[in-house]
């Protein structure tokens, strides 16, 4: 089976516009909507989906959400609430997966308990607008910033409409070792994302007969029974 290959608009120069055209034109299935490159734009995300569907392109993710978990009660609740607005932008793009990266914020707390209680809460509401939460460990995020830590989390949470993001910088700029196949199964058959954004020194494999080339995104799906290996 041939991959679905994304890539991320914050990949590409020039206007939104400019961006579709090129992901069209290098034949790529769809796109990742970064949050910057919507703002910019004159469309507005309904304008944005007509778009990409006009170019064959379906847009497969919208990023980033920030400095969402481990935060205090007051923070979570203001939390919640500037996540369904961005849901109510998912919808009017057509997307179904908001990324989450891991939080860099002076409110967040060195506590994975909570974490995980909060982005659970987090993928409950994405659910019941038919929506997922994809959780990313940036390379510089305060507490959750390698990709095994943010994995620990993710299973922890256990919730269908929650799963994993790997990216290529993020784990090779901490000098960690790519995952091994099958070592990262995402909970509930959800998607597990190789997205090598920026370059790297070669195509990485997935695990699962897809791969990931500069700058694009390979979307893999490992098998519910090896979540619990």
């Amino acid at each position: 089976m041939n991959p679905h290959l994304s890539i991320a608009t914050v990949c590409l120069s020039g206007t939104l516009e400019d961006k579709l055209a090129a992901a069209a034109a290098a034949r790529f299935h769809g796109v990742e909507i970064f949050e910057n490159d919507l703002v910019a734009s004159p469309w507005s995300p309904r304008q944005v989906r007509q778009e990409c569907a006009r170019r064959g392109l379906s847009i497969d993710l919208y990023q980033p959400f920030r400095d969402f978990e481990a935060v205090p009660p007051d923070v979570f609740a203001a939390n919640l609430r500037r996540a369904e607005r961005k849901f109510d932008v998912l919808e009017q793009l057509g997307a179904t997966t908001m990324l989450v990266c891991s939080s860099v914020s002076r409110d967040a707390v060195d506590d994975d308990d909570l974490a995980t209680e909060q982005l659970h809460a987090l993928a409950t509401r994405a659910e019941r607008r038919g929506l997922r939460i994809a959780y990313e460990a940036l390379a510089w995020g305060r507490f959750v910033n390698t990709y095994a830590h943010a994995w620990r989390i993710v299973r922890r949470a256990d919730h269908p409409a929650l799963g994993l993001c790997l990216d290529s910088f993020h784990v090779l700029s901490r000098a960690t070792t790519p995952p091994a196949s099958g070592s990262c199964p995402a909970p509930r058959s959800s998607t597990c994302n190789w997205r090598t954004r920026r370059a790297c020194p070669s195509t990485w494999s997935s695990g699962a007969g897809t791969t990931g080339c500069f700058p694009a995104s390979a979307r893999s799906t490992w098998p519910a029974s090896s979540a619990r290996s």
